[in-house]
């Protein structure tokens, strides 16, 4: 059986065919060793075809399509006129030897040309690599290496070339860099504390704030110069006057020993530069609010920017956290304590870096596992809305939040959590009605708040016209949940007025009905007209 040898080059496609590979040897130490040697594999392997590129951009559409495993209309079309052609119903008397077997079960699927790639035609492929100059007739020296550099280049640069609002790397370097800054303000704010306390012991207990600190420490620099002339400066700096007395007084009767001027000097500039570090981290928390708007909008809604980015720093991208199962995303930042309880045979943890969200802080102890579990759902969700989904909004990242509340709500005092699919039909329509007004610009936005205005008229009219006893059971009723009494009580009347009086169907509605916390108001207002209908019914 005949064996060609596919190789895409940064030039054009090459078509080679192997043949007398016995005088090479089959096994791939004999082929590995002849390769090197151009006289002998010359004899081996020949040129049978080559397709040059028309152009740079088709070399790099048809390099991105190698890359990810798909054959073009170019090669499949290069390889049904270069290959044998077989006949119906018979099996081909050649294979096609390829360096990537993605490619080559995409080329069998598509052409049913028989492919193979295994070390043997590896072998094969990295000489045809090493000697593709001398094959290629007309080639002058040195157009294959501007070929592959050029390619390569403009190769790298579409794979890095992302939507650049949206690039996560900046996201993983500012929390690196923010975990990293406030270490070092710390140590650097207890070094000044340290230095200045030496010359003024007392200001440690009135002042516990670091920034304040190094603050005060650069504005007061010799104590024994400190008076009431500096009053309204140290009112300033502490916001209030009370205190700013209170460090006054304890100047004047400090044990703290005197500093040179140039020793005093030094404190000041490590203090200005304190200062500087921590200004510059509220800087850098405000460029990350900023990246994870518009990287992870829902993501940053659902669970904060800073453990978001953390989540998203630890996984590696987002891409990487979108891929992670709920599960795997509910102890990330906990796998030393996964892996010792698993050798030692103990509890395994409950969480990991979302142990730093408030919801699991505001759960019981008994609470806890099962609200990590389900907030790691909905970011699991919302990291995959995130990193998939061409919209930037943030619909979704507040539905889920709110169910996470509802899921609270619902450990704590019970109250019954809306069902999923209401919730994300929400959080659709919202996202559809935020691209209108985006599109349509601010008119479309008047219009509606003067339809949900009327809207709330009519919905009230209603209530105070059927039952003026309606009340709600809980402290506080959301937007979905008015919707449901006005759905409820349309369903009803349609009911009413229909000629069958399906028992049946009532009950089971009515079943379905009791099941939901918010209907249990629209029940007392539907008894009357129900009761009616059934003796209707039996009359």
């Amino acid at each position: 059986m005949a064996l060609y040898l596919l190789y895409e080059s940064a030039s054009g496609y090459g078509l080679f065919l192997a043949h007398g590979i016995d005088e090479i040897g089959q096994n791939t130490e004999a082929v590995r060793n002849s390769v090197v040697d151009l006289n002998r594999f010359g004899k081996v392997v020949k040129l049978a075809a080559f397709n040059p590129f028309e152009s740079a951009l088709d070399a790099l559409n048809q390099c991105n399509a190698v890359s990810e495993g798909q054959m073009t209309d170019e090669l499949r079309n290069f390889l049904e006129l270069s290959l044998p052609k077989v006949k119906e119903g018979k099996k081909p008397k050649f294979s096609l030897g390829v360096a990537d077997p993605k490619i080559g079960s995409h080329i069998y699927e598509e052409t049913k040309i028989p492919c193979q790639s295994n070390e043997f035609v590896l072998e094969l492929i990295r000489g045809v690599r090493l000697h593709f100059d001398r094959f290629i007739e007309n080639l002058k020296p040195g157009d294959l290496e501007k070929a592959q550099l050029g390619l390569g280049h403009s190769y790298s640069r579409a794979k890095v070339k992302f939507n650049v609002n949206r690039v996560d790397n900046m996201v993983i370097q500012a929390i690196f860099l923010l975990d990293t800054l406030d270490k070092d303000v710390n140590s650097f704010s207890m070094r000044v504390r340290e230095w200045y306390s030496w010359h003024f012991p007392e200001l440690v207990k009135i002042v516990n704030d670091n920034y304040l600190y190094a603050k005060l420490a650069k504005y007061i620099n010799d104590k024994s110069e400190l008076s009431e002339d500096k009053l309204d400066g140290l009112v300033d700096i502490l916001g209030d006057e009370d205190k700013a007395k209170e460090v006054i007084e304890a100047a004047k009767a400090s044990m703290g020993q005197d500093l040179s001027p140039v020793d005093l000097i030094n404190v000041q500039m490590f203090a200005q530069r304190v200062m500087d570090l921590a200004e510059y981290r509220k800087k850098l928390y405000d460029y990350l609010v900023a990246k994870m708007s518009d990287i992870a909008p829902n993501l940053a809604a659902l669970i904060g920017e800073v453990v978001g980015a953390r989540l998203i720093s630890h996984a590696g991208s987002l891409t990487n956290l979108a891929k992670c199962p709920s599960s795997t995303l509910q102890i990330l930042g906990a796998e030393k304590a996964l892996f010792r309880a698993l050798k030692t045979k103990g509890n395994t943890p409950k969480y990991g870096l979302i142990f730093h969200s408030s919801f699991i802080g505001r759960a019981s102890a008994k609470n806890k596992g099962r609200m990590a579990r389900y907030l790691a759902n909905k970011c699991s969700i919302a990291s995959r809305i995130d990193c998939f989904s061409e919209g930037s909004g943030t619909s979704f990242g507040d539905k889920l939040r709110e169910q996470v509340e509802e899921r609270l709500d619902f450990y704590d005092k019970g109250v019954a959590p809306r069902k999923n699919i209401e919730v994300m039909k929400a959080a659709m329509e919202n996202a559809a009605n935020q691209e209108m007004e985006v599109e349509n610009g601010s008119e479309p936005s008047s219009k509606k708040s003067k339809k949900k205005k009327s809207k709330d008229n009519g919905e009230a009219k209603t209530d105070d016209k059927e039952n003026n006893t309606v009340t709600n059971g809980d402290a506080a009723e959301t937007k979905s949940g008015k919707k449901k009494k006005k759905r409820a009580l349309e369903e009803e009347e349609t009911e009413a007025t229909t000629e069958n009086g399906k028992e049946n169907g009532t009950e089971k509605k009515k079943k379905k009905k009791s099941k939901d916390v918010v209907m249990e108001d629209v029940s007392a207002v539907s008894e009357g007209k129900k009761k009616k209908k059934k003796k209707s019914a039996a009359e």
